[in-house]
């Protein structure tokens, strides 16, 4: 049986697929004529016959194109493939394909955009780790301004497909289709934006690949973690479902501990405790309800604060102030068996000692930077091109716990080298205070018992499904509230799945 189709592999584990597939009876031949034959499917499926423009690069990405110039052309299209180099430059599987081929060719030098209303770019896919040259850069900058629909084969060439970014220019397509496994360029940011819609398609490659192959990382989703955010057994009090205290700011800057004390009450922690410094107690005093409030004073009253309540999770740093006051805070906090969630001033606090808390954390703590705050904790994964996913894994395994490498494409990792990517989420969660929502969210989880990296997993696609529910206009307060509905949803969802599950079981069984 293959493995979920979540998993996220590299060119190279790509490479190692096809060549297991070659190796047990499934020859290249074929594997392309099923690409080619996928592409033509999802192209037909979206518009009608019409003049087609297929660029054919000289490796089998270009083959790939061949096959869909032939199935299209069958259907009725009007087809011109542009070849990028000689015919007799093209080799092995590419050109056969090109020798089936028997309608018009261009030479790329040759080829320009205007009288085709579609595009297909079969030219070098995720195989091209170098820029764009000659008369395929500019055909990508031709592009820019050409409103016709772009396909691209695998990722759109000029976009290298582990890291996920363009090594200069780069097509953009309205559609890509991928084959047999997803590639990070699908999810890491920019390459995942000039994908367009991304669809993968089963070419045929056996069972048993995965031995070849072992993947970079799994596309984040509930069937990760279903045991969250469940709430059982019935017979609960709300101490059974964890005790989250957040560590508050001054007078001056309450609101995102206030924030994300809401959520981790929403994420279904039994008893949330705002700490407030002497300062803002009044503050927040005026502004709670359910979340309760305990005043602190120092590394003392915050560790005197964390046994009263007896956390089983804290979430320290949102408004906190960046400082010598908040590190001692964080440093001293890792002495309770509470689990610890550092998010915003926390992380910037140790910009340059990174290894004194490195020495501290456990591995069911979790740090939650943005791109700007991992680099101040993690300067020195910059000094080589690395991909948002390996950057990540370093991280936590430098860190020793698990990391959520924020952004459209948040990257959750952990200690172990396990890897998560999300990409369920909304551009309109780049508002301020979204993420003091998604780190009380984790403490919340963590809280309740979830492990670092399942329960900040969780968190990451639930903090997404609320965005997607109130999209344009939402401002970070809204996220808890709709909160209800996402776990209503989820709950529904896996009841139908398991139904499904069941009878699909019984039907087998028959």
């Amino acid at each position: 049986m293959h493995p979920p189709a979540n998993k996220i592999l590299s060119v190279n584990g790509h490479r190692a697929a096809d060549a297991f597939a070659a190796g047990n009876g499934v020859p290249g031949l074929s594997l392309m004529e099923c690409a080619g034959a996928a592409v033509s499917r999802e192209i037909m499926a979206r518009w009608s016959p019409r003049r087609a423009l297929i660029l054919c690069g000289p490796g089998n990405n270009g083959g790939d194109g061949f096959v869909i110039a032939r199935h299209l052309q069958a259907a009725g299209w009007a087809v011109v493939v542009s070849l990028y180099a000689d015919r007799e430059a093209y080799r092995g599987d590419a050109a056969a394909m090109l020798a089936k081929w028997t309608g018009p060719c261009l030479p790329i030098a040759k080829t320009g955009l205007d009288g085709c209303d579609l595009v297909v770019d079969a030219l070098f896919g995720a195989g091209l780790s170098r820029p764009l040259a000659r008369d395929a850069l500019r055909l990508a900058h031709q592009a820019v301004d050409y409103d016709v629909p772009f396909v691209a084969v695998d990722v759109p060439s000029g976009v290298d497909g582990d890291l996920g970014k363009p090594q200069g220019c780069a097509f953009r397509a309205d559609l890509t289709v991928t084959f047999h496994r997803f590639k990070a360029a699908h999810f890491l940011e920019p390459g995942r934006s000039l994908c367009g819609e991304i669809v993968l398609a089963d070419i045929g490659i056996p069972a048993g690949w995965a031995a070849d192959a072992e993947p970079l990382a799994t596309v984040n989703g509930p069937d990760l973690w279903p045991a969250l955010p469940r709430l059982s057994p019935r017979m609960i009090h709300k101490h059974q479902r964890g005790r989250l205290c957040v560590v508050s700011g001054p007078a001056s800057a309450t609101g995102a501990a206030r924030l994300a004390a809401e959520a981790g009450l929403r994420a279904g922690a039994g008893l949330v405790t705002l700490l407030s410094p002497p300062g803002g107690l009044q503050v927040n005093a005026m502004h709670l309800t359910e979340v309760m409030l305990q005043r602190f004073e120092g590394v003392e009253g915050l560790l005197q604060a964390l046994d009263d309540r007896r956390a089983t999770a804290a979430v320290i740093g949102p408004g906190c102030g960046v400082g010598a006051e908040t590190k001692e805070l964080v440093i001293a906090a890792t002495a309770r068996e509470a689990a610890l969630v550092l998010d915003a001033d926390a992380l910037t606090s140790f910009e340059g000692d990174a290894d004194h808390l490195f020495s501290h954390l456990r591995a069911n703590d979790v740090l939650t930077p943005h791109d700007g705050e991992f680099r101040r904790l993690f300067p020195d994964l910059f000094g080589f091109e690395r991909s948002k996913i390996e950057r990540a894994r370093l991280a936590a395994k430098q860190a020793g716990c698990t990391i959520v490498y924020k952004g459209p494409d948040t990257v959750i990792a952990s200690p172990d080298g396990e890897v998560r990517v999300n990409v369920h989420a909304d551009p309109a969660l780049a508002t301020a205070g979204a993420g003091d929502v998604l780190a009380g969210m984790i403490g919340g989880l963590l809280a309740r018992g979830a492990s670092g990296f399942d329960g900040a997993s969780a968190a990451v696609w639930l903090h997404g499904d609320a965005g997607i529910r109130r999209g344009t206009g939402l401002i970070a307060g809204d996220l808890p509230e709709v909160l209800p509905e996402v776990f209503a949803d989820l709950a529904r969802r896996r009841r139908i799945f398991a139904m499904r599950a069941a009878l699909n079981a019984r039907h087998n069984n028959a």
